[in-house]
């Protein structure tokens, strides 16, 4: 049976594992399930539309499936999709969606850190990091392995890439497609992330080859269209190579740090 500590709040239609830790001054509202080996923390809310999955961690003061900070909201019934072996600190606030049987989704195994928000309808993917204070607005998505450094701020339905890192403070403004580091206001490719894709055991030659087609995008003045051109004529077929390819071709309209963007 859940250990529920007695100056905590369950619902009694709330679906807990028997092995849920529930501490003091906990609110956890209907239509919540929680899954084994979760432990929820003082002072935190797990709200109505909230699915947690197993081993996660939630931290004083979050606010779980909180209700849409947007004015399209009329009260529809959504969800927040919870991964497995989650981080969630001290008062980070995760919107539910705007539409009726909508969801946001966090991944697994990702570390999500003090007051970072995260609104209606986005989705971040595995093996995240998101620094503390970091806001992601509705409608994002977050690629796998990335890292949004402290104080980013992310805009409204941008897309970032698998294995992108972003340095703290920026404005992403546009989709940034994967494998970069992206740095400064306003933000700009800074490079590859190296260091983080060999502790993801990509070999040099790989590395090598994201760093030649992201100076064809990003370090030549030609057009996308031609930058695409020279990728496919340059670098030999890989999984990298063609994720690169298929990410700017199907947000090459609005890449973030790209002043010229024409794909046709």
């Amino acid at each position: 049976m859940a250990k529920i500590n007695s100056l905590a709040y369950v619902h009694p239609d709330a679906k807990l594992a028997d092995d849920v830790v529930v501490d003091a001054f906990v609110y956890i509202d209907r239509d919540v399930v929680i899954g084994e080996g979760c432990h929820i923390h003082s002072h935190s809310s797990v709200l109505a539309g909230a699915r947690i999955g197993k081993n996660n961690r939630i931290y004083e003061g979050a606010i779980i499936a909180a209700t849409p900070q947007d004015f399209r909201w009329k009260g529809e019934s959504s969800l927040v999709i919870i991964g497995d072996n989650n981080k969630i600190r001290e008062q980070v606030i995760i919107n539910r969606s705007i539409h009726e049987g909508g969801k946001t989704v966090i991944g697994s195994n990702s570390f999500i850190m003090a007051q970072t928000h995260i609104g209606h309808d986005s989705e971040i993917g595995d093996y995240c990091v998101l620094g503390n204070s970091v806001k992601i607005a509705g409608d994002v998505k977050i690629g796998n392995y990335t890292i949004l450094s402290s104080h980013a701020l992310v805009h409204e339905k941008c897309h970032v890439g698998d294995w992108v890192l972003v340095k703290g403070g920026c404005r992403v403004n546009g989709n940034v497609p994967p494998f970069v580091v992206m740095a400064h206001n306003p933000i700009t490719y800074y490079g590859v992330n190296a260091f983080v894709l060999k502790k993801g055991n990509k070999s040099d030659a790989i590395i090598d080859d994201i760093a030649k087609c992201y100076r064809h995008v990003y370090q030549n003045s030609a057009s996308v269209f031609n930058a695409l051109r020279r990728i496919h004529e340059d670098i030999d077929p890989s999984t990298e190579r063609d994720a690169i390819i298929d990410f700017i071709e199907g947000h090459g309209m609005k890449l973030a740090a790209l002043p010229q963007v024409d794909i046709d």
